[in-house]
């Protein structure tokens, strides 16, 4: 193994190629601006370094990044990569995840415009990710003690589960596939139009027009706030331990609720029944 300490680097690929590297403390930055650093390497470590140039790690094999600063001008930073390991890392490029497979992210704080599109198995574990638009078309997702912020997430994702987390986001979930949502916080508007066989368990979900036009969806012990037009022409199965503002028109299934502000029902093809418990 290859240790590299305490060295600047700022021309075009100037560790391509690079097997069984490890860098410590080193710059990746300079008025050469040049990118790929690491491209096409294999078994590399990043252990506290800054990295200000672009496409630093694409196409690599057995990567480990730690306790490093990926800045704003660090665009594109894992791309086509596979078993993967990021943590105690800042990740403030845009588009820093992409491409990838067999991911683990840990304690990490991402700011990161379009993150983790089409990654496959990819683990996100207390860490915090802001993102307009994060995780679309992903698959084999497992998230635990995340914070999400953003807008349009999670989008065609597929074979996932998500436990603890916290998601303040919009249009999450659309076209889901074969999703677990559990003991978490979900607020934002529009959730999980068009999912597959998508559950939430003791979730609390807030947030306008939610799980509307959804196939085999389930609520498991949730509860529901500021949820108007809730469920139109889904087919659901769904138990709330709270009042709901209002349910419009759900195609099939069974809703059990502590109360409806405003029951819809103005669809001939709506036969879903709703269950106010006493």
């Amino acid at each position: 193994m290859e240790t590299i300490t305490d060295q600047t680097f700022d021309e075009e690929r100037a560790l391509y190629g690079s097997v069984d590297v490890t860098a410590v403390r080193c710059r990746f930055d300079g008025p050469a601006d040049g990118e790929s650093a690491f491209k096409e390497s294999r078994d590399i470590t990043a252990k506290d370094c800054y990295f200000n140039l672009r496409y630093p790690f694409w196409h690599d094999i057995n990567l480990h990044v730690d306790k490093c600063e990926m800045t704003e001008l660090c665009r594109a930073a894992i791309w086509y990569s596979t078993n993967v390991e990021v943590t105690n890392t800042k990740m403030h490029g845009i588009k820093a995840l992409r491409e990838c497979s067999d991911v683990k992210i840990t304690d990490c704080d991402i700011v990161s415009p379009e993150f983790g599109w089409s990654v496959s198995d990819l683990t996100v574990k207390d860490s915090s990710v802001e993102s307009e638009y994060a995780f679309m078309r992903s698959d084999h997702l497992f998230f635990d003690h995340m914070k999400l912020k953003g807008k349009y997430s999670f989008q065609y994702i597929s074979d996932s589960v998500f436990t603890n987390c916290e998601f303040d986001t919009k249009d999450a979930f659309w076209h889901a596939k074969n999703v677990v949502v559990r003991d978490s916080v979900v607020k934002g508007e529009y959730l999980a139009w068009y999912c597959e066989n998508v559950v939430f368990e003791n979730c609390k979900i807030t947030g306008t027009q939610p799980l509307c036009y959804c196939k085999d969806l389930k609520l498991i012990n949730c509860r529901m706030e500021g949820c108007d037009l809730s469920f139109e022409k889904s087919d659901v199965e769904a138990e709330v331990k709270s009042a709901v503002d209002s349910i419009k028109n759900p195609r099939s299934g069974k809703i059990v609720c502590e109360g409806v502000g405003e029951i819809i029902m103005n669809d001939p093809e709506a036969k879903g029944e709703i269950v106010i418990r006493k």
